[in-house]
């Protein structure tokens, strides 16, 4: 059979059919590959263009419109400059009590494709309107300062050490002033308006998504009154109330625990007081008692001056 010229040929057409069915199925992989790809990106390219007719037709013009309402609130505000208490709650210490000071911060930021609003002022530490909170224990103590130092506050009053150095108690009052500031982000690449604020409910910061078909008049009212600390139902989220409950559980555990700390430092302070005052009074008695027993101890004097010592000691 080695030189058979029908098997050679049957050979050789076989292999030219594998050659050319596996040529031609890989261009058609290579084809739709490249179909895909073009797709995708006609897709992406799509998007980019929605996003960015969104951003031209309501983004933009929303922001616009919110730096306008702003500008008024801030005239409005410096005008009446209603006094707004603030509460903050702080883990380990309690409530913080402030006020809101009318010194406002209101800026536009705008580039091609973007714009940033920022929006602030400060509230005031009624230290006077604040708690004292003695804190025991080294660790409880840090984590408190860390706290403080977090919000960069003031207030660590009467720190006492150990022998390391170290401090393992301390008293805190708050002080300072907390600042609040609130940034709304826009731009050409996404189709909502990213709010950042800080300070506000609660301290520490906390971000928001607004679609942009709810970038309206109504909104900003409510915008107006969060910033304000007025009642609002913005980013309001409904929670379970099972989680309602848990939250007041935690916040009725900790003011016991705190009222339980304030007795328990009370009564320390009140026995180490009646310690010293037993000591001073037991001082006292040691000092004079062997001066009595010296007295006692003199050979008595029998002579006529003597009995009259005696005489004028006992009149006495």
């Amino acid at each position: 059979m080695r030189g058979c010229p029908v098997s050679s040929g049957l050979l050789a057409i076989a292999v030219r059919g594998w050659q050319r069915t596996l040529f031609v199925g890989l261009l058609d992989e290579l084809e739709q590959e490249a179909q895909k790809r073009r797709a995708s990106a006609d897709e992406a390219e799509k998007h980019k263009a929605e996003r960015e007719e969104i951003f031209r037709t309501q983004l933009e013009p929303g922001m616009t419109a919110l730096f306008a309402y702003l500008t008024k609130l801030v005239a409005s505000l410096k005008i009446l400059q209603p006094k707004k208490q603030i509460s903050y709650a702080l883990n380990g210490y309690g409530t913080i009590v402030g006020y809101a000071e009318h010194e406002y911060e209101l800026k536009v930021n705008q580039q091609p494709g973007s714009r940033e609003i920022t929006f602030g002022y400060p509230c005031a530490i009624a230290n006077e309107e604040c708690p004292t909170v003695e804190v025991q224990g080294a660790s409880k103590v840090r984590t408190v300062a860390a706290a403080f130092q977090r919000y960069h506050l003031g207030g660590l009053l009467e720190p006492k050490k150990d022998g390391s150095g170290e401090i393992v108690s301390a008293k805190f009052k708050a002080k300072g002033r907390i600042p609040q500031t609130a940034i709304f982000s826009a731009d050409a690449d996404s189709s909502v308006i990213k709010v950042t604020l800080t300070n506000f409910d609660s301290l520490g910061a906390a971000v928001k998504n607004v679609p942009a078909n709810l970038f309206n008049d109504a909104l900003f009212d409510d915008i107006g009154r969060y910033l304000t600390h007025e009642p609002n139902g913005l980013f309001r989220e409904n929670l379970p109330d099972s989680y309602r409950n848990q939250l007041r559980t935690k916040v009725q555990q900790e003011q016991i625990k705190r009222r339980w700390e304030t007795k328990i430092s009370a009564q320390q302070q009140t026995d180490l007081d009646k310690l010293k005052r037993d000591q001073s009074i037991a001082n006292k008695f040691v000092k004079k008692a062997p001066a009595e027993k010296a007295d006692a101890d003199k050979p008595a004097d029998n002579s006529w001056l003597g009995r009259l010592k005696g005489l004028v000691k006992k009149d006495r």
